[in-house]
C-alpha cells in the first residue's frame, strides 16, 4: 500500500488501526514478536536466481515456514553490481521493516561505482554464509598442481588468461588480484577476463578461451564431480568437503579468501528494532530447515551477528578498497 492510499483511509479506519495497535503493545507484542505483527520485506541486489536472491529468498522461506515471522515481501533491485540496491538502503534511512540481502561482491561494487552508499555505513544484522573460491582448470589443461600454474603465471602474467564470473570488484575478480599479488606477480598485470556469472563462465573454460578460472566451487559441482574440471586449490582456510584439493596455504601460498552474504538493514533505525531484527535471523539460524539449506547448497555456515558484523564489514571496505586501489578501480 502506498504512502497516497494511506493518507486516504477513512478517519473511522485510521482509528481502528490505532486501538489495534495500542492493544498490541499493551499485551507485549512488537514487531518481529509475533509472526502476524508486520510486514516485513527483503531487498535483493541482483537478479532473481543469482546468488543474493538463492540466499535471502531461503532464508526468508524458513523463517515463513518456521512461523518466525509474518509474511514478507521479497523484491529485486537490480543496477550496477547491487550499488542501486545500497543507494535505496541508505535513502531508506530509520525504515525497521526492510532487510537486504547482500555480500562481497556489493562490498565492491560501491568502490569500483564510486558510491558513497557503503555497507558499512548500513545498518549490520547477520553474516549468514561463506563460500570457497576455487582455482580451476578443465580437464585438459597442462596445469596439475597450484604450483605449476603459478610458475607458468609468474613467467608470462599478460599471456595468461584469467577467467571469472563477477565484474571488477566481484569476489571472482578480488580473489585473483589477491591471488597474484601474494604470489608475487604485480595485480596490474593480471590479463582478467569477466564473464556475466558461471553460464557464460564455464563454456569459455571448457573451451580454452581461458587457461583457469576463479570461481565459487559451488557453480560447478557437477563438472567437478564428474572430472570435466579440475579443482588446483581452495581458498578457504580448511579444505572443502569433497574436492580433492589442498588449500592454498598448504601449498605455500599465505592467503586466505572466502566469498560471503549476509543481511543488512538501514541506517538509522532504533536499537531495539536492530536487535528484534538480530533475534529473528537467530532463530532462523537455529532450524533445521536452515540447517538443511546449508548442506543443500553447499554453503558454510558463517553466522556472525551485529557490532560484530560491522567490524568485520569495516575491515572488508578496507581489504577491497586497497586491492582495487592497486588496480586503479577505486
Amino acid at each position: 500500500m502506498t504512502e497516497r492510499s494511506r493518507r486516504r483511509r477513512p478517519l473511522q479506519g485510521l482509528a481502528l488501526a490505532a486501538v489495534a495497535a495500542m492493544l498490541l503493545t499493551s499485551c507485549g507484542v512488537t514487531r518481529g514478536d509475533d509472526a502476524g505483527s508486520t510486514r516485513l520485506r527483503m531487498m535483493i541486489p541482483n537478479s532473481p536466481g543469482g546468488g543474493y536472491d538463492v540466499t535471502g529468498r531461503t532464508a526468508v522461506r524458513v523463517m515463513e515456514d518456521d512461523d518466525i515471522t509474518g509474511r514478507f515481501e521479497v523484491f529485486n533491485v537490480i543496477g550496477a553490481s547491487g550499488t542501486v540496491a545500497m543507494a535505496r538502503l541508505k535513502n531508506e534511512k530509520g525504515n525497521g521493516d526492510l532487510m537486504m540481502a547482500m555480500g562481497l561482491g556489493v562490498v565492491g561494487a560501491t568502490f569500483t561505482n564510486k558510491s558513497d552508499s557503503r555497507a558499512s555505513k548500513a545498518t549490520p544484522l547477520a553474516r549468514l554464509i561463506e563460500d570457497q573460491e576455487g582455482v580451476v582448470v578443465p580437464k585438459n589443461s597442462p596445469y596439475k598442481t597450484i604450483d605449476q600454474l603459478i610458475a607458468a603465471w609468474k613467467k608470462n602474467p599478460a599471456k595468461t588468461r584469467v577467467g571469472g564470473g563477477s565484474a571488477p570488484g566481484g569476489p571472482d575478480h578480488l580473489f585473483p588480484m589477491e591471488l597474484a599479488n601474494a604470489s608475487g606477480i604485480t595485480p596490474k598485470k593480471v590479463n582478467f577476463i569477466s564473464y556475466d556469472g558461471g553460464g557464460e563462465l564455464l563454456p569459455a573454460l571448457l573451451g580454452s578461451k581461458i587457461d583457469f578460472a576463479t570461481t565459487g566451487l559451488g557453480e560447478f559441482t557437477d563438472q567437478i564431480a564428474s572430472g570435466q574440471i579440475r579443482v588446483l586449490a581452495v581458498s578457504g582456510a580448511n579444505r572443502a568437503p569433497g574436492v580433492k584439493a589442498p588449500t592454498l596455504k598448504e601449498s605455500g601460498i599465505n592467503l586466505t579468501f572466502t566469498n560471503w552474504r549476509g543481511v543488512l538493514a538501514p541506517p538509522g533505525i532504533s536499537k531495539e528494532r536492530k536487535q528484534e531484527l538480530i533475534a529473528l535471523l537467530q532463530k532462523m539460524h537455529d532450524t533445521p530447515e536452515w540447517k538443511a539449506a546449508l548442506k543443500d547448497n553447499g554453503w558454510t555456515d558463517a553466522f556472525l551477528t551485529g557490532d560484530q558484523f560491522g567490524s568485520f564489514l569495516t575491515a572488508q571496505d578496507q581489504r577491497v578498497e586497497r586491492t582495487l586501489k592497486e588496480l586503479g578501480l577505486a
